[in-house]
């Protein structure tokens, strides 16, 4: 290819993450040096000691300090408390919580904590096989951010190694979902333990690597852009996963939809957290994976 006809391309074209996006898709060259930090974590609802767990939690929460918190696994008691209201009150959140399983005790089930007023949250169930439910969901919060609103989704799939199948349905469900709000300024965010490691067809059908559920409709995995290593969530290195005999995998995800004007959404950083003890116990059997993005 010509000199002159490689500057055109360029011109024409932004090179990202080994894809040629339009100009007009990505925006100015003038790009967003703003960013919003958001964090996804799976905090293991109230296994193991998670009374010693829960100040372990709210430390790393607040030593993260991240703008947008999605969890996964969050408790819920009779009576409306729940660990996400706790959470946000302690460190100065807003919050939205769905429950998915709920046995008239304890429930297990999402939420999303923010910097910034919600202005609005919607609960999905997930499909699963018949007879098989297990009640999991799909949380939408639309977050009023101080540059425009942007919709973050957290969600948690099926655990089994061999139901890869049930965790594509899944993921079809959550695209659709996701798909609605697509017209928005922002890209929406999509964060959860997706119990798939990025070559798995599940993950592959939402970064663009498979079919996707929705044309058009590709995430970016923040890890991917921007982390360095293995970013292992599950890792043997913290007792609370080695209990499982499993190998090591990446299965959290912070996922954006491709950048819009000015790199917005377009991910700059990213990074494993919630990986050290607070006062002799980790938080978590996960460890969470945090993203920074233009915004």
């Amino acid at each position: 290819m010509s000199t002159a006809r490689r500057r055109h391309r360029e011109e024409k074209y932004r090179i990202c993450h080994h894809h040629a996006v339009p100009e007009s898709d990505v925006g100015s060259r003038d790009l967003i040096d703003t960013r919003l930090r958001v964090l996804s974590w799976n905090v293991w609802w109230r296994f193991g000691p998670w009374e010693r767990r829960q100040p372990a939690i709210e430390a790393t929460l607040a030593r993260i300090d991240a703008d947008v918190v999605a969890l996964q696994e969050v408790w819920s008691e009779v009576g409306g408390r729940d660990q996400a209201g706790v959470l946000a009150e302690r460190l100065g959140y807003h919050h939205a919580f769905a429950p998915g399983f709920d046995d008239g005790s304890v429930g297990f089930g999402l939420a999303v904590l923010s910097r910034w007023p919600i202005a609005e949250s919607e609960v999905r169930p997930l499909p699963s096989l018949p007879g098989v439910d297990e009640l999991r969901i799909m949380l939408k919060a639309g977050i009023d951010g101080p540059r425009g609103r942007f919709d973050v989704f957290t969600t948690h799939l099926n655990w089994r190694y061999d139901e890869s199948h049930v965790r594509q349905l899944q993921v079809k469900a959550l695209a659709e979902m996701v798909g609605e709000s697509d017209g928005r300024a922002y890209p929406a965010i999509v964060c959860g333990d997706l119990n798939a490691e990025p070559v798995s067809d599940e993950i592959r059908m939402l970064t663009g690597r498979a079919a996707v559920p929705v044309p058009r409709l590709v995430f970016v995995d923040a890890w991917d852009v921007a982390g360095d290593g293995p970013g292992y969530t599950w890792a043997n290195a913290n007792p609370f996963a080695a209990r499982d005999l499993e190998a090591d995998r990446r299965i959290d995800y912070v996922l954006v939809g491709w950048p819009k004007a000015r790199g917005a959404g377009h991910v700059v950083a990213a990074a494993v957290e919630a990986v050290d003890p607070v006062d002799g116990v980790h938080p978590s059997d996960h460890y969470a994976v945090l993203a920074e993005l233009r915004y």
